[in-house]
């Protein structure tokens, strides 16, 4: 089988930094999703398994959905306990870096990670910084989680992924590929979730333990955004939901409570753009889903401070809710002729 993430040289140094024992951690970015943390604990189990001391450590604390997942127990997250996640990190031979490749992604632990001498990069966004002595990037890839697999395997290790291990890096799949139906999903995720079910995983049970895990307020949440705001524009193809503070306030947001919720505007017969604007604290964060040719990357980075995948991508405003959708409105028609359908 090959190991499309996993090129010879940076398996060969990874092998090197890993031939002894030694003191590992393991982070990824801020508001951890399911790859982000399916791929840190499905890492950490099998590292652990090979005889290193693993921590992995988070910048906050993930949605209360994931937080089942095998090893979570033993996870720090800085929102809870900063002093335990400096000095994991300030104590570790080498850190893994999971699912992000800029450091200020990482926010809080971001001087920290900075001052750890040996990082090792595991991601599959575009323009990865050069900050990890050993970097596997794969923007081909659907799913990080997918991308350790490989590179477990291509160290020689696959034995080494037991049921806890494969049950979180499924996880992580799972969700990043929507379930296997996103664009990303390739002949190869298929035969990595096989082997991963092979080894443990039960997909009805992770997919519930995600998926079916709703709060009243979510539920109500995401019947009000769908009611009452989303915008449809048919002459530009677009869906577009805006959440404000008091929008949340009301429905008792909770983080992961809108997840998934951008995806609901791409259903819509006509629409291949859908836009999700959400107010959290002094900033507007963005979330763009496309559908075919349209790299909604491209116009995050050039905007909004973002970037991300061509059809799934991510930015911010410093702006008030009102000023950074009449911008995003103001540069998009120029945007959708640059790609036209």
């Amino acid at each position: 089988m090959p190991f499309p993430s996993a090129p010879p040289a940076a398996v060969q140094a990874l092998q090197e930094l890993l031939a002894a024992p030694r003191a590992i951690a393991i982070t990824t970015h801020y508001n951890p999703d399911g790859d982000a943390l399916g791929s840190s604990l499905g890492l950490a189990h099998v590292l652990k398994a090979l005889g290193h001391a693993v921590h992995v450590v988070l910048p906050n604390t993930p949605p209360a959905n994931l937080r089942w997942m095998p090893g979570y127990a033993e996870a720090v997250a800085f929102d809870t306990d900063p002093v335990a996640c400096e000095r994991a990190l300030a104590t570790a031979d080498l850190v893994f870096c999971l699912d992000f490749n800029r450091q200020d992604r990482v926010y809080g632990l971001e001087k920290a990670l900075r001052a750890a001498p040996v990082k090792v990069l595991i991601d599959h966004h575009r323009d990865p910084d050069t900050f990890a002595r050993v970097a596997f990037s794969d923007t081909t890839a659907c799913a990080t989680c997918q991308m350790v697999f490989d590179i477990v395997s291509a160290l020689g290790h696959a034995a080494h992924i037991g049921p806890d291990a494969a049950t979180c890096l499924y996880a992580g799949i799972m969700t990043d590929s929507g379930s296997f139906r996103f664009s990303s999903t390739t002949p190869h995720t298929l035969r990595v979730a096989a082997e991963l079910m092979e080894r443990g995983a039960v997909p009805d049970r992770i997919h519930a333990a995600i998926m079916d895990d709703n709060t009243e307020g979510r539920l109500r949440l995401l019947g009000f955004a769908l009611s009452e705001r989303m915008a449809v524009m048919p002459e530009l193809g677009t869906a577009l939901f805006r959440l404000e503070k008091a929008d949340l306030d009301r429905f008792h947001f909770a983080p992961g409570d809108t997840e998934g919720l951008v995806n609901y505007g791409l259903s819509i017969r006509g629409i291949r753009l859908s836009a999700f604007f959400i107010q959290r604290g002094d900033v507007v964060k963005i979330s763009l889903r496309s559908k075919g040719a349209l790299p909604v990357n491209e116009l995050l980075s050039a905007h909004f401070e973002g970037g991300g995948h061509a059809n799934a991508a991510g930015g911010q405003s410093r702006e008030p809710m009102g000023a950074t959708v009449d911008r995003f409105l103001r540069e998009l028609p120029a945007f959708l002729q640059k790609h036209p359908a």
